[in-house]
């Protein structure tokens, strides 16, 4: 995750979400500040940021992981040393909603993601007749869902960056640092592992 030697306590994020959700923009918003039209992802992202957590300093890993079908079942790869899940959600699609849904009960259900945190990001809230927070918990069932992690929807748009770091910064909050420490790889021995073991 982080580099070796490094001092700050460490994080793992992961960015899941169907393929369109709009999970790169939200990154690249995040991180640069900038609006990116991506193509869809093939493989993965990630994306290193310090960030103020309790008023220290802590590094977050964001792993933003392809949402194509063919790559979904390489999902769980992802899932070891995760701090929190971040899934995106698009909120003008409703003809997958019940796709996305299947998916975020699938990644809720791993042993190694058990207890953590969930935010669910309803993403294009500037679109008009977008689905509200409301019609994504209840649809989702959250409640049901997650009786044993924390959990929120926070609305925001990655074209206008609208809700984004709100969401971040609420994503920051709800980590629970000892789930990571245990980790004893860097970020580039990750990334090459990742790499070298996917069949996508």
């Amino acid at each position: 995750m982080g580099q070796k030697g490094s001092k700050l306590p460490e994080a793992r994020i992961l960015l899941l979400g169907l393929d369109n959700a709009g999970k790169s923009t939200l990154l690249y918003k995040l991180k640069h500040k900038i609006c990116v039209q991506t193509s869809p992802t093939v493989g993965f992202n990630v994306e290193m940021m310090a960030v103020r957590k309790n008023n220290k300093n802590i590094a977050i890993t964001i792993w933003d992981v392809g949402g194509q079908g063919p790559m979904r079942q390489h999902w769980q790869c992802y899932h070891q040393d995760t701090a929190a899940i971040v899934f995106v959600v698009d909120s003008t699609d409703r003809r997958r909603f019940n796709e996305a849904k299947r998916e975020i009960e699938m990644t809720v259900r791993s042993d190694q993601l058990r207890g953590r945190p969930l935010i669910v990001l309803a993403n294009k809230q500037d679109v008009d007749n977008a689905m509200t927070v409301s019609e994504i918990k209840s649809g989702f069932n959250l409640n049901r869902l997650c009786p044993d992690r924390d959990w929120f929807v926070q609305p925001c748009s990655a074209s206008t960056g609208f809700g984004v770091e709100e969401a971040f910064t609420r994503v920051v909050n709800m980590i629970k640092l000892p789930h990571v420490t245990g980790f004893k790889g860097n970020i580039k021995e990750t990334v090459h592992y990742l790499r070298s073991g996917s069949r996508y």
